[in-house]
């Protein structure tokens, strides 16, 4: 069961995994001689191919004949065309696990076999003497390193402890919390200085093994090739426990990477040195001694045997400690900052996952190329942790610049309100976007990293230079529409805004500039669409061509809606109305709210508001142009005279343009145009009052105030309607006497006496009902009067 797993995750990544070095170097069989291209250039998937088309392989039979009978080559077998298509995904991870279990199976015969002959007691490569006199540099380039290994350690160790010792002496002398730049720095180079003496312990001791090996192999010119092996084993293995040590601390908590206790760090470094040492020596040291000594099958048999230990043993203690870990990185997040937080908690969840997959990729790895396997691993894992770290701290400098507000100059705020606002909000989505663009590049490079995606070969090819320039011109574009609507929207503002030397811009100015403000905002976002769809590869061809057609249909589909976007245009240019204008349009009185290049919104007096489209507009009556007139006609009684009515209303007017608020609206002397009529009524008299803009109703409601005191103050009678009563007459021609009554005595009531025809009566409270529920009525509580006659 585990081998065909292995088969499967075998399969799935050497789809998408390189042949490595060492594979494209092997020399191929002496049958592919005759071929076309060389043996050394023809690649197994190639030679497959050319094993696979009938014709190709009859016509290599033949050339091998050809050749053995010593004859020249009839012709060059060339494979056709359609033979070097590359083959499908399935058909790729069908050869290439069915290539990996015959292999497995061929090694576990040969395994059996060599096992067999061993347990008879037959040699198999070596016989005794012979593997004892190979193995004799091994064991001294073994013994040497190992010593010269543990005596640096001893040495670097009370170097560690004094560092650890100076770096906790300067986390204590400062009193500051958080500790300071200058702190965190020493601290940093402590860590770097501990990381490179103990790789200079590795790399002195594996010098120290290398001069005994060469000492020990015969001719003392060349390393043995399993002291060789050793040593490369060695350097890798122990290089990645440097990494291992240097991120857990054990002895030297000071010098620690990761925040944990004591116990976490022992248990953490121990196993993951544990797994480290069984992986690397196992597979770059035992499986190639086993193979030389012994037979290459049984060495590739280690060394499978060997990784699936490792891999069940890991994946075990993983799954066992996954809660654990989550628990530790939830609660490290709920105390760090927003930034690292979220990543905390994100970790938190999938850290078993990631884990798992780093030791699966390692045992697939270790069965497609056991040599580079753990350098691999190591030089992938280093790098996606340094580009893991760089991404997050450019990201974390660019959430700090958002969560700080840009500020501009007061003045330049005063002139252009708007700007700061806008900036703001440009800024952050430029950020943003750039963050993007970090998390996009630190995903391709880890990528890059474990040869799912080669980035330079593809940065080089002509797809990638073209995604780049795409991505360069899109930038380009939309900074480009940025500035303009900002420059745009800018000028506007400022010729909106009031500024010391003007006042305030007209009505006029206001309708148009935001009119144009809207304009120029459609214009720039269907100019930016349109470019950005071209760069991203779309034809912006037939979209203009489909737009042009649909607008003429709709041109001809909807007429009223051309004819009010053309009135409304000349309305504007021939300055027709404003924003704020008292208007009657449509008959529809009222003020202008707003303006769009179609409609126009008015508030009548009763708080209606009302659309009128531009097409429904035949005359507009505009009430607030340039100046007002009150058009007043008052009507007195036949009995009054003319002349003493003009008087008082000179008096009347004189006496409004003396009232501080109505007396400046007023922007000439009243005109009195006369006696505009004469009839059953009584007499009409016309008076012209030249107002600014809009006030022309204020100041007529203060002159008719102003008025009526003072014709009630001279007793000019203003007419009541004329009735003739009529009482009747029999046929004789005689009327019958008219029944008068005298009206009698009555006190005096002062200013509050009835009018004719009514009886005062007291109102009273409406009833409630019994169920006190709220009913509409009469709530007012009067004093209780007596009805008067």
């Amino acid at each position: 069961m585990l081998a065909l797993l292995l088969a499967l995750m075998l399969t799935c990544l050497s789809v998408f995994w390189p042949p490595s070095a060492q594979a494209q170097a092997a020399p191929a069989p002496a049958a592919q001689a005759p071929a076309a291209a060389p043996a050394e250039t023809l690649t197994p998937a190639a030679l497959a191919d050319l094993l696979d088309n009938p014709n190709t392989r009859q016509a290599l039979v033949e050339a091998l004949r050809q050749q053995a009978n010593g004859q020249a080559p009839a012709a060059t077998v060339t494979p056709p065309p359609e033979t070097v298509a590359e083959p499908g995904l399935q058909e790729r991870m069908a050869e290439n696990l069915q290539r990996f279990l015959t292999s497995l199976a061929a090694d576990m015969g040969q395994g059996a076999d060599d096992l067999t002959k061993l347990a008879s007691g037959q040699s198999l490569r070596m016989d005794g003497d012979t593997a004892t006199h190979a193995l004799l540099p091994l064991g001294l380039t073994a013994a040497a390193t190992i010593v010269a290994f543990i005596l640096l350690r001893l040495i670097a160790l009370r170097i560690y402890t004094r560092i650890d010792g100076w770096v906790a002496h300067c986390a204590t002398a400062s009193t500051t919390r958080p500790l300071p730049l200058r702190v965190l720095y020493r601290r940093a180079g402590a860590i770097l200085g501990a990381v490179a003496i103990d790789a200079a312990v590795v790399l002195l001791a594996a010098m120290a093994g290398s001069a005994a090996g060469l000492w020990g192999t015969p001719g003392r010119g060349t390393l043995d090739a399993l002291a060789a092996i050793f040593l490369r084993a060695f350097v890798s293995v122990e290089l990645v426990k440097v990494l291992i040590r240097t991120v857990f601390a054990v002895r030297h908590p000071h010098l620690r990477l990761l925040p944990m206790s004591d116990e976490q760090a022992r248990y953490w470094n121990a196993w993951l040195l544990r797994v480290v040492g069984i992986a690397g020596y196992g597979t770059l040291l035992v499986a190639p001694v086993v193979a030389t000594v012994l037979s290459p099958a049984l060495g590739r048999l280690a060394s499978l045997l060997i990784m699936l230990a490792v891999y069940v043993y890991a994946v075990r203690v993983i799954w066992h400690n996954r809660n654990a870990v989550r628990t530790h990185l939830e609660h490290r997040a709920v105390h760090a900052a927003t930034f690292m937080g979220t990543r905390l908690r994100f970790l938190s969840r999938v850290w078993h996952i990631l884990a798992i997959g780093y030791f699966t990729i390692l045992l697939v790895l270790s069965q497609i190329d056991p040599i580079n396997a753990l350098p691999f691993m190591a030089r992938a894992t280093v790098q996606t942790l340094l580009v893991i770290g760089v991404g997050s701290l450019i990201i974390l400098l660019l959430n700090t610049v958002l969560a700080k507000p840009i500020r501009l100059p007061h003045d330049l705020r005063r002139r252009l309100p708007l700007l700061e606002a806008r900036v703001n909000a440009y800024v952050p989505a430029t950020l943003r976007f750039i963050g993007w663009i970090v998390r996009i590049v630190i995903l391709l490079l880890i990528l890059d990293a474990w040869h799912a995606f080669d980035l330079s070969r593809w940065l080089a090819s002509d797809g990638g230079a073209a995604a780049i320039r795409m991505v360069l011109n899109i930038a380009i574009v939309l900074l480009i529409a940025t500035l303009a609507w900002t420059v745009i929207a800018s000028v506007i503002e400022h010729r909106l805004s009031q500024s010391e030397g003007r006042g305030m811009p007209s009505a006029r100015e206001r309708t148009l500039l935001a009119l144009f403000r809207n304009a120029a905002l459609i214009v720039i976002v269907t100019m930016t669409l349109m470019v950005l769809l071209s760069q991203i590869g779309i034809d912006v061809g037939p979209l203009i061509a489909g737009a042009g057609v649909v607008g003429l249909a709709i041109g001809f589909g909807a007429q009223k809606l051309v004819q009010d976007i053309i009135t409304g245009v000349f309305i504007q240019l021939e300055n027709g109305m404003n924003e704020n204008d008292v208007v009657e349009v449509a008959g529809v009185f009222g003020t202008v709210e707003k303006m769009t290049i179609r409609s126009v919104g008015i508030r009548t007096l009763d708080g209606g508001y009302h659309l009128v489209p531009f097409s429904s507009v035949d005359v507009v009556a505009n009430h607030m142009r340039d100046f007002s007139y009150h058009l007043g006609e008052y009507t007195i009684a036949h009995r009054e005279s003319v002349d003493d009515a003009i008087e008082h209303m000179r008096a009347a007017f004189a006496e409004l343009t003396a009232d501080p608020v109505l007396g400046p609206e007023i922007l000439e002397d009243m005109t009195v145009a006369g006696v505009t009529a004469v009839n059953d009524k009584g007499v009409t008299i016309r008076v012209l009052i030249k107002t600014t803009p809009g006030m022309q109703w204020a100041v007529q409601r203060g002159y008719n105030r102003l008025l009526k005191k003072h014709f009630d103050a001279a007793g000019i009678e203003l007419p009541y309607p004329h009735t003739v009563v009529y009482f009747g007459q029999d046929k004789r021609g005689h009327a019958p006497a008219a029944n008068v009554v005298m009206q009698a005595e009555r006190p005096d009531e002062g200013e509050s006496a009835a009018a004719p025809g009514q009886t005062r009566r007291a109102l009273k409270p409406a009833r409630r009902s019994d169920d006190k529920s709220d009913v509409l009525g009469n709530e007012l509580e009067l004093r209780d009067e007596p009805p008067r006659d």
